[in-house]
This record gives structure tokens, sequence and C-alpha cells, in this order.
């Protein structure tokens, strides 16, 4: 296993013990992966130094373990934010399996450390070429909106889409329980400071909220989660 950074992580499906990951979004400052975890398998207990995560559950229900003593349940769709050097480790506890997005602000793979791993990757680097095939068309990847709306894709509860927005009242007539994940500009103040920014995952109502003061930095992308309509959760 060697930590290659010439590889162009875009093109591939990355095997993993536990299942595996693909990118399906991705630009300068944010990479969106797409994990799909086995049921009651788990990732490494590991954490990113300077990556700013966000985990979104899409499909299935997983248990997070964060730091060294505390645990979280999280049932599509949910979502958990998790700072840059704090351990954590998703385990999958539905039987079907589940999806879940993973946000990452900055861009780069390598910055892993594995404490623990029960398929002995203890302190070892991001997976290489070995456990990498070739990405295809059945992937799951977002285009990149051309105006408004981009790529849809519909789970078992829960839609996923890549929006593009610069009107504020747009994006807080959705529901209450939407989920967004900013992957390129956000909320500023007047002095063009983020309060809302690349990497941040929030609920509608959070938006609305800050909409009271803070304005959209001409525009701002993000992926939408909702509840796909007469399901329920």
């Amino acid at each position: 296993m060697q930590n290659n950074t010439k590889i162009n992580f875009k093109n591939y499906l990355v095997k993993k013990p536990w299942g595996c990951e693909h990118i399906a979004y991705q630009n300068d400052v944010c990479c969106v992966g797409l994990l799909k975890i086995d049921y009651n398998q788990e990732t490494s207990l590991h954490c990113h130094p300077n990556k700013k995560t966000g985990l979104i559950v899409v499909e299935g229900e997983a248990q997070i373990e964060l730091g060294f003593y505390d645990t979280k349940i999280l049932k599509a769709p949910s979502k958990i934010m998790i700072r840059p050097g704090l351990f954590h480790s998703t385990k999958c506890i539905s039987k079907s399996g589940c999806v879940i997005l993973e946000v990452e602000n900055p861009v780069d793979k390598n910055d892993l450390v594995r404490f623990k791993d029960q398929y002995g990757r203890e302190q070892k680097p991001y997976e290489g070429m070995e456990n990498m095939r070739k990405i295809t068309p059945n992937e799951l990847v977002f285009n990149e909106p051309l105006d408004e709306n981009g790529s849809e894709f519909k789970f078992e509860n829960v839609s996923v889409s890549i929006e593009n927005h610069k009107d504020i009242k747009k994006i807080i007539n959705e529901d209450s329980e939407t989920i967004f994940a900013i992957v390129e500009r956000g909320m500023v103040d007047i002095n063009k400071n983020y309060v809302l920014s690349v990497g941040d995952i929030v609920r509608k109502d959070t938006i609305q909220k800050l909409s009271e003061s803070f304005k959209i930095n001409d525009y701002m992308k993000f992926i939408k989660i909702k509840k796909n309509e007469n399901k329920q959760i």
C-alpha cells in the first residue's frame, strides 16, 4: 500500500475491507465521497489532522464513534460534522448496508491518520492502486449544474441533488428537515466574512435563521438531501 499523491482519485472506485468508496463530486476546495459500508462492518478509527469533515447518511443506519467516549446513531437522512483532528469511526448497523456522503474541506485524501482498525491498517496511509478500479457509469457522480439545478439521484427514502442558487428565498422554501452541504461559496456578513462556508452541513432552518442578518456571497453551491415525497422515515 503506497501513499501515491499522483493518483487522480476522481477516476477510481476504491475497494475497502468494509465496502467501497468513490468521489461523487470534487472542485478546488471540496470533495464529496460516496461510501458504501456493508452490514456490521466499520471504518478504521481515524482522524484528518487538517480537514473539516461531514457525514450524511442517505441510506440505512450507521453508528458513529466520536473521539474515544461518544457514540451517535444516524439514520437516513441524518448528518454530523467532525472537526479536524477528531478521531472517528463509522459502523453500518442496517442489514441492507448503508450509504454515506462524506464531505471534506480541503481536498486531500492523504490527510489521514489511522489509530485502530479491525482489518490491520493501523497507521497505514490511504489505499493505493492495488485497491482501485476504474470508475464506471453506474457510479453516482454529480455533474456541475448548468443553471440552478444539476444532477439528482434517488435512494430508498431520500433524494440527493447538486444545486447552485443566488436567491435565498428558493432555499428557505424547502422543508425544514432538508439538509444542505455547502461545496462552493456560502453566506457572508457585510465585510465578506463567511458565516456559512465550504464543508459546512446544515438544515434549512439554520440557513433561514442566518438569512435574517447575512446574505449569499454571489451564489451558493450545495448538495441537497431531502426526504422523498410520500415516504415516512
